[in-house]
């Protein structure tokens, strides 16, 4: 009997030891398949930058065949002939790449804004020999446009077409300045500014959109053309669109964040702009996350169907497909040709600003806004002092913060708040010779700002939320020395993709300071293991790899709408047949 029972004991334990070797055997198998565990804050700066991380244009159905063409002009050029044969590209925007002004001594002169829209769009404007719609604003603008208001642009080297329209003041005050940039611009950016909406700006918005949809029709030399919608400015206009041009494939883009449902409730014209919206063929966000906000809002205030796993919705008739595309920049970029060495700019630079040879350069370049962390760049510089007196004299903030929207109180009040702030620290830590912040508020050409990068030691990226930023792209690649360090705002689009940067919340001000002390000290060395892998991912994701995965989107859905044509589909009702599954994509251009 106590044999049995021993037998039975000795079952047992060794059933209860094979178990236990079971579940030790499947958590080892587990661990090996599972991701680098994320080790203590105390890890090594470097290993911790060389771990492998997907960045954002990696996610998001970007096929790895994508990943392997060099991306250029010619690759445009070559996705219009193959896939979009005698496809008419029509970019709209607000902003135009030319401005023209009299100057007050008589005469004409040309501006191109330093703007990160324009800076993308007009190599992908001039490779494909479009047509460009946008705002006439410039003093002189009136004067060098022909019978039919276009001019062909650039000066010197035409490639294509500037078409500009005109707009009243009253237009302009409240389409503009009133419901864009008061309403939609504080509603779509967590920076803790007030949305303010007007039923006049409203009018005037929609009034406004509706006369940009007449100039697309009258420059559509078909019923088929591309359509590029850029920004927060044309909500409105896909669907105008649309409904004149049922043909055409619009894809808009949204430049800026689009905020959670909750937030975008409180607009009061919440269902109008998403119908607007969703006129398009493809919108397009900086990151999935926006997407999905997006996506979001939509799904709590229209009725219609969407189709999460093809990232894609269908309303009103019409299906549009959502994805993330994240923006970039031209690469190489034509400027830098134009430019000395950077021991030359780094030179012309200090020498300009007075800072002598030991002084560590840290620069910021945006416009004046709320939105950028301007404020919190001096907290930070302030914190360092601070804890690191030794520093003073030994570190100069150069701001170029050029004027926007002057005639708001918000950018008012941040204008003031800026100077006070510079104007303080100056007073406090400055001497003889020596001012740790020198506030540039003035516009600068591409060709300035590229010099002051080449000159930098240091490019502050901080912004409080931001759609991308092409600032911290334009940085990198202006760093063709491999050298300088970028500190950037972790609620900003680009550090999904420059992974090695050194990442911030520009909130934490003490957090910041204690990053730039990292900046200031940071080796050669390791400041080329950082910026080597950011030029290579800017160079691979270039402003052409954006435009050419949304033109080979729009060529299948043309492919698409032309075969349910052809079969008798379109005439049936809607539905998810003529999705673009989000698996099926850039393939062909790596042939």
């Amino acid at each position: 009997m106590t044999d049995g029972v021993d037998l039975i004991w000795l079952f047992i334990l060794a059933s209860l030891g094979l178990s236990a070797l079971a579940v030790l055997f499947s958590i080892s198998r587990q661990r090996s398949h599972a991701p680098a565990v994320v080790h203590t804050a105390g890890e090594d700066v470097a290993a911790e930058a060389a771990r492998k991380v997907m960045r954002e244009f990696e996610k998001n159905s970007q096929s790895a065949d994508a990943a392997l063409v060099t991306w250029s002009p010619e690759t445009l050029r070559k996705i219009l002939a193959d896939d979009l044969p005698e496809a008419q590209v029509i970019v709209v925007s607000n902003r135009e790449p030319y401005i023209h002004n009299t100057k007050d001594e008589g005469g004409i002169e040309l501006l191109v804004p330093a703007s990160g829209l324009v800076s993308a769009l007009e190599p992908i404007t001039r490779a494909c020999a479009g047509t460009w719609i946008a705002y006439g604003g410039g003093t002189a603008d009136r004067l060098t446009v022909d019978k039919d208001d276009r001019v062909q642009v650039p000066p010197g080297n035409p490639s294509y077409t500037l078409r500009r329209v005109w707009l009243t003041e009253e237009e302009h005050q409240g389409y503009y300045l009133g419901f864009a940039n008061e309403g939609l611009w504080p509603l779509c950016h967590i920076a803790f500014t007030r949305p303010i909406f007007r039923a006049s700006d409203w009018e005037a918005y929609e009034a406004v959109n509706r006369k940009f949809a007449d100039t697309v029709v009258a420059e559509a030399r078909n019923e088929r053309p591309i359509v590029l919608v850029q920004d927060y400015h044309f909500a409105l206009l896909p669907r105008m669109i649309r409904e004149r041009l049922p043909e055409a494939i619009v894809i808009t883009f949204w430049h800026i964040p689009w905020p959670n449902s909750e937030v975008y409730s409180i607009c009061p014209w919440r269902e109008r702009i998403l119908e607007g919206l969703l006129g398009s063929s493809i919108i397009g966000f900086h990151t999935q996350f926006h997407a999905n906000n997006f996506t979001e809002s939509v799904d709590r205030f229209l009725e219609s169907r969407i189709e999460r796993a093809d990232a894609a919705i269908s309303y009103g008739g019409l299906t549009t497909l959502v994805h993330a595309y994240p923006i970039s920049i031209e690469w190489p970029a034509e400027l830098l040709a134009k430019l000395p060495s950077v021991e030359e700019c780094r030179a012309s630079v200090r020498d300009r600003f007075g800072l002598t040879a030991d002084v560590k350069l840290c620069i910021g370049v945006e416009r004046l806004d709320y939105t950028k962390g301007i404020l919190d760049r001096f907290q930070a510089l302030e914190e360092l002092f601070t804890r690191h007196p030794e520093l003073v004299g030994r570190v100069v903030f150069l701001q170029i913060a050029a004027p926007s929207r002057g005639t708001l109180p918000a950018y008012q009040q941040l204008h003031d708040e800026c100077h006070r702030y510079a104007e303080e620290l100056n007073q406090r830590y400055g001497s003889e010779g020596y001012k740790p912040v020198i506030m540039v508020a003035e516009h600068h050409s591409q060709e300035q700002v590229y010099e002051i990068y080449r000159a930098a030691d240091i490019c502050m990226v901080t912004s409080l939320h931001d759609g991308m930023n092409l600032v911290a792209k334009e940085f990198v690649a202006a760093r063709d020395d491999e050298q300088g360090v970028l500190m950037l705002s972790t609620f900003a689009g680009a550090s999904r993709e420059l992974l090695e940067a050194l990442i911030v919340n520009p909130y934490d001000a003490a957090m910041m300071s204690d990053v730039l002390l990292q900046a200031l000290t940071m080796s050669p060395d390791e400041q080329s293991e950082r910026m080597r892998p950011m030029r290579e991912m800017v160079r691979d994701n270039n402003v052409y790899r954006w435009a050419g995965s949304m033109l080979l989107d729009a060529a299948r859905l043309r492919k698409r709408g032309d075969l349910d044509r052809a079969t008798g589909a379109g005439d049936r009702p809607s539905n998810t047949d003529n999705i673009i599954s989000i698996f099926e994509r850039k393939r062909k251009v790596a042939s």
